[in-house]
């Protein structure tokens, strides 16, 4: 491989966690095609000359390699175990006016943050007037503009979300659909970086983080999860990918009982014995 990859390739993983090996140079080349000829780069190496640390550059690389992908209510048991099981147990357990807090890691342009919301809105009654607080966070900034403004396309529309649901929850403008402002409110968009110090996001009782550490060697895994541990309540849940795990990686979660592809951290279950 040629400098300008292993460096581009350094950086990456040191800013995002993105491991891309040699393997995905052809993926590389492709997602940073368009840029390389603005910059006037005619390869890796001379875009590589360019970045500096935390410029503008280096952060639109970040941004490009960064897997976008995000559908409404995909994979539909963590949203079922969250309306079905989750949420009334937390709400039964929780002091009354204190709120719950859920956190879409990975945001990415907001599908799964709405999916929450909405799951939160048909449930109404059953919470009573607790107040649900959402936060999605995402590293790319323009995903999570788009998040912000709530338009969608139809592709995006037909891809998982129920037709009551829609009706419901969004307007029609022209040949796209955009989130009615009530739901739009109930969450909060930030920008944030999965390696960053997260205390400050504040402690969650459901965090949604699904597919993304498919993309960390087993170390950055190790860290994000033992860090999103600090941030999740003693009996609160973490949602993992289908394909991914964090048994084996840390001691700080546990299996939830029930549940698929989901944990609770390890300091729960010992306070519980």
């Amino acid at each position: 491989m040629s400098a300008g990859f292993n460096a581009i390739s350094a950086m990456l993983k040191a800013r995002s966690g993105l491991i891309v090996g040699p393997d995905k140079l052809y993926l590389l080349e492709t997602r940073l095609a368009a840029m390389m000829r603005r910059e006037g780069a005619r390869d890796l190496d001379a875009l590589a000359d360019k970045l500096r640390p935390g410029n503008a550059l280096e952060h639109e690389v970040v941004e490009a390699m960064t897997t976008n992908e995000s559908l409404f209510f995909r994979d539909t048991k963590p949203f079922d175990a969250l309306r079905l099981r989750i949420l009334p147990r937390l709400h039964a357990t929780r002091p009354a006016g204190a709120p719950l807090r859920i956190w879409s890691a990975a945001a990415s342009t907001g599908q799964e943050a709405y999916s929450i919301a909405m799951i939160a809105a048909e449930m109404g009654a059953a919470l009573g007037s607790r107040r649900i607080e959402i936060v999605g966070t995402d590293i790319a900034r323009e995903p999570l503009q788009r998040a912000r403004e709530g338009l969608y396309s139809q592709f995006e529309i037909q891809r998982g979300l129920p037709m009551q649901l829609l009706v419901k929850y969004f307007s029609k403008e022209e040949a796209q659909w955009r989130i009615k402002p009530a739901l739009r409110a109930a969450v909060t968009f930030r920008e944030w970086n999965l390696l960053a110090d997260l205390r400050a996001l504040g402690q969650f009782d459901v965090v949604f983080c699904r597919n993304v550490l498919i993309y960390f060697d087993a170390p950055t895994k190790t860290r994000v999860l033992e860090a999103m541990a600090r941030q999740i309540a003693a009996d609160g849940v973490l949602f993992l990918g289908g394909a991914e795990t964090a048994l084996g990686l840390t001691h700080a979660f546990h299996t939830a009982a029930g549940e698929t592809a989901a944990y609770t951290p390890a300091a729960a279950l010992a306070r519980v014995a």
